[in-house]
This record gives C-alpha cells, sequence and structure tokens, in this order.
C-alpha cells in the first residue's frame, strides 16, 4: 500500500491501547530491515530519518554540517528506499521527520516523500515556538501530512540536538500548545534523554503524560504523546563491543518495563535510535572477527580501521562511508560489501524485533485504518471547519 501519514496509526494505538516504536534508519539496509521485521511481527512500521540524517543520506560525510540541498537530497534518496519495500507491503508504512529544525527542513522532507514530520522549536520561547509549529502545520496538512512538536527541553545529545539539563512538559500549556497549533502528536520532555547515556535505574514522571491526557479527553481533542531518547541501551550488547575491542563507558538507557509502563499514560509513539546504532556495530566488528581476512578488503577494509580507530563510537554512519553509494541507493554487485550491509539488516532486526514485542504493537497492523495523503488532507480540511 502507497505510505501513510503518522495520524491514524496513532489513533489506532490509542484506541487499541498500545505504542507504536519509531525507528531512525540512515541507510537504505536499515530502511529495508525495519520494514521486513514489522511485516514478521504484523506492525505498522514508522521509519524515521533525523533531519542530519538526511543530509547523510544525501551524500554529506559530515553531515553535521549538511546543506538543505544536501537534506533534499537525502530526503529523496530515503523516501526512495522507503517507498521501494513499503509500497509492496501489506502492513502500513510511515516516513516521519525527526527533528526538523525549521519550515525549510520540513517542507524539504515533504518535497522529498515524508508523510510526517515533527518540528523541533523546543527551544524556543513558548510563543515562539508555537508560531513556529502551527506555521508547519498549515503547510503539511494542506498535504495530507501529520505533524508532531515538541515542548519541553531532553537533555542529551542526539545529531544536532544538545541539552545540558531537562525541563519537564507544564501539562497546561501542553494542552494550550495542541489546541492553538493543531499538532497530530507531542513530544515531551517527562524523564527520558537522548544518547546513550541516560543515567542508571531512570524513573520517569508518569504523572506527566496522564495529567496531559486527562485533561485532552476532557476537552475532545486528539493529540498522540511522543517519547524521545527511549533507547533501552541493551546492556549485553554494550558488553559485546567493549569484549570486540570497543571502548563504550557510561552507557545506560529506559527500562523496559519503565516504557511499557507509560504506555496506559497515554505515550503512543516511542523513538528509539541508539538501540540500532549499538546492533549495527556490534556485528560488523564480530563481522571482521569472524572473518579477519576481509580487514585488507578492497572495498569494506577501511571500514575495519575506522571500527578499530574509532573504538569509542558506536554511529554506524562514522563506520560505513567507504560504501556510501550502496548506503545510499542499496545496491551493489560488491560480494564483501553485501555482507557487511547483511550485519546492518540483522542488527536493526534484532533491535527493532525486541521493541516492537515490548511496545505491544505486534498483530496490530490489521486493526489500522490505510489513508492516503488526499484523504488525510480531505480530513484535515473538515477538521478546521
Amino acid at each position: 500500500m502507497p505510505l501513510v501519514p503518522l495520524r491514524p496509526v496513532l489513533e489506532s494505538a490509542a484506541k487499541n491501547g498500545f505504542a507504536q516504536g519509531a525507528f531512525n534508519v540512515n541507510a537504505v539496509a536499515q530502511a529495508k530491515a525495519v520494514i521486513e521485521i514489522h511485516e514478521t511481527f504484523r506492525s505498522a512500521a514508522i521509519l524515521q530519518g533525523a533531519d542530519l540524517a538526511n543530509g547523510f543520506m544525501g551524500g554529506r560525510v559530515d553531515f553535521m554540517n549538511a546543506s538543505l540541498e544536501d537534506k533534499i537530497a537525502g530526503a529523496k534518496n530515503i523516501a526512495n528506499a522507503v517507498r521501494k519495500y513499503g509500497e509492496t507491503s501489506d502492513i502500513p508504512v510511515v516516513l516521519h521527520l525527526d527533528h526538523g529544525r525549521d519550515l525549510d527542513s520540513c517542507k524539504a522532507a515533504i518535497q522529498g516523500g515524508y508523510t510526517s514530520v515533527m518540528i523541533d522549536g523546543s527551544a524556543l520561547p513558548f510563543e515562539e515556538n508555537m508560531e513556529l509549529t502551527r506555521e508547519v502545520v498549515k503547510y503539511a496538512h494542506e498535504r495530507g501530512v501529520s505533524v508532531e512538536g515538541e515542548l519541553g527541553v531532553l537533555a542529551g545529545v542526539e545529531d544536532h540536538v544538545f541539552s545540558s539539563a531537562s525541563t519537564y512538559t507544564n501539562p497546561l500549556s501542553a494542552v494550550e500548545f495542541i489546541r492553538k497549533t493543531g499538532v497530530d502528536a507531542l513530544a515531551i520532555s517527562y524523564g527520558t534523554m537522548h544518547g546513550a547515556s541516560k543515567g542508571k535505574n531512570v524513573k520517569l514522571r508518569k504523572e506527566i503524560p496522564t495529567a496531559i491526557s486527562e485533561c485532552l479527553a476532557y476537552e475532545g481533542i486528539f493529540c498522540a504523546l511522543v517519547s524521545h531518547g527511549s533507547s533501552t541501551v541493551p546492556r549485553y550488547i554494550v558488553d559485546e563491543i567493549n569484549a570486540l575491542g570497543g571502548q563504550l563507558s557510561d552507557t545506560a538507557g529506559i527500562s523496559a518495563d519503565e516504557l511499557r509502563a507509560a504506555i496506559p499514560c497515554g505515550i503512543r509513539k516511542i523513538n528509539v535510535d541508539t538501540d540500532i546504532r549499538l546492533a549495527v556495530t556490534r556485528n560488523m566488528k564480530e563481522f571482521f572477527n569472524k572473518y579477519p581476512e576481509k580487514r585488507t578488503s578492497g572495498t569494506i577494509g577501511e571500514i575495519y580501521e575506522l571500527l578499530e580507530t574509532k573504538k569509542e563510537q558506536f554511529d554506524p554512519r562514522a563506520f560505513l562511508t567507504p560504501i556510501m553509494p550502496a548506503v545510499m541507493y542499496g545496491e551493489t554487485d560488491d560480494e564483501d560489501t553485501k555482507a557487511i550491509l547483511q550485519c546492518v539488516e540483522k542488527g536493526v532486526k534484532e533491535a527493532v524485533g525486541t521493541l516492537i514485542v515490548q511496545f505491544g504493537s505486534y498483530g496490530k497492523a490489521p486493526l489500522g485504518e490505510p489513508v492516503s495523503l488526499d484523504e488525510m488532507a480531505q480530513r484535515y480540511r473538515e477538521m478546521e471547519r
């Protein structure tokens, strides 16, 4: 089926009492794997391309300095990959922009084929955040594209998103923000944190989503609450990376028990990136450990060198640059490159499959209503009347 907007998928999650994982992808192989594992578990799929992921997929190795043109090219590459595997799928598939920085970034993603966008104005004063979000909502809804906003600040680092401290979301401000902007989803700050070092034994402030959800229900407003910075950072994968020569320290995630307990409080979308990065990096290290002769391969030998040089890193984008054409377009005739891409796919499926079960979306794909962008645009017009 064609790619679908985010809102109907989250409406189904709310109606049936579960959460959808939302998984970041930075390569065609990752997109393929995310869709395939969701098909296996009969779950709708939300694939996310972060603003800088678009730059990377546009061929910008130094993606922190990606231009708007790089992001436009990368958005098309990610969308082409998701369409390739998603449009032949029997499950609903959403392509969502994660942490869009401004209206131009959101427009670039929509023009590239994204069916949902996040505009992150959380660092702005409340009124400015609201105005920027309202502007994105107007542009996106006219095209049937769903919008996620953010209110409150998460600590930690994710691409260009950084804060040294958290600012919890005020429930009353959240309801006002939702009412005045018309967002379909809202990312809140309630104790999660970006990155691989979230602190041990984190206890989420579940009273925050509970209060927001109860106020929204009283006013008859739909808006799905989103949990960013929610990777579980599996201890066993970190240990395996370090046993293979990695140097990861001070790593800790949000426990699956805490995340599951937040779902009845109104959390309907749970963002995960770090778990995938860890599993993919572990798999590549294992590959070169098992096949030492591949360390001098003409096509993937440099990946091994990068793994050995950057022992404290776990983002696959730091290691996959020698095979950028395969990363960006997913096609290669080289057997060594194919082997590395298989490592990528297996790592994605391990991390994502576990969380589909934890979040309760398995078997729920048939419960959702397939809605095209044109149909969603008409629904948005009707909502405004």
